[in-house]
């Protein structure tokens, strides 16, 4: 059995994963469902924690989707983009950024993993806000 490759940010497969972000921040925007779809692991194990819903499974996370107006949303200024990759077919992004039109704190998290038959696809993420209080 040999061991997977869990190098730490091989450049090119970074780059992969900052494209597709990118595709997926514009989707957003744009409403483009399509794309905001096939960025997401068609499988009822996926999961995406949003502002205002729980999305358990593909089929919860596209109605959420489509219900959605579209827009630039909440997002402003991005503060700072981390991407880790580990070997070709793992990868987190996680994004910090100013909430549009208030002094709050947003972030937002993705877990990518390239399947064979399917490329790059979400199979978790998360978005939520920086409490300004600390609840201890």
């Amino acid at each position: 059995m040999t061991t997977p490759d869990r190098t730490a940010n091989i450049p090119e497969v970074v780059e992969e994963i900052r494209q597709l972000f990118e595709r997926y921040e514009t989707a957003l925007v744009e409403k483009d469902v399509g794309v905001l779809d096939d960025t997401f692991w068609r499988s009822p194990h996926t999961i995406r924690y949003a502002m205002h819903e729980n999305g358990y499974g593909f089929d919860e996370i596209h109605r959420h989707r489509t219900a959605r107006p579209p827009g630039p949303g909440l997002k402003g200024a991005r503060r700072r983009l981390e991407i880790l990759t580990l070997g070709r077919d793992f990868a987190s992004v996680n994004l910090e950024f100013q909430v549009r039109d208030r002094d709050i704190v947003g972030r937002q998290s993705q877990t990518w993993v390239r399947f064979p038959d399917l490329g790059w696809k979400v199979v978790s993420a998360h978005v939520s806000t920086v409490n300004p209080e600390p609840l201890w």
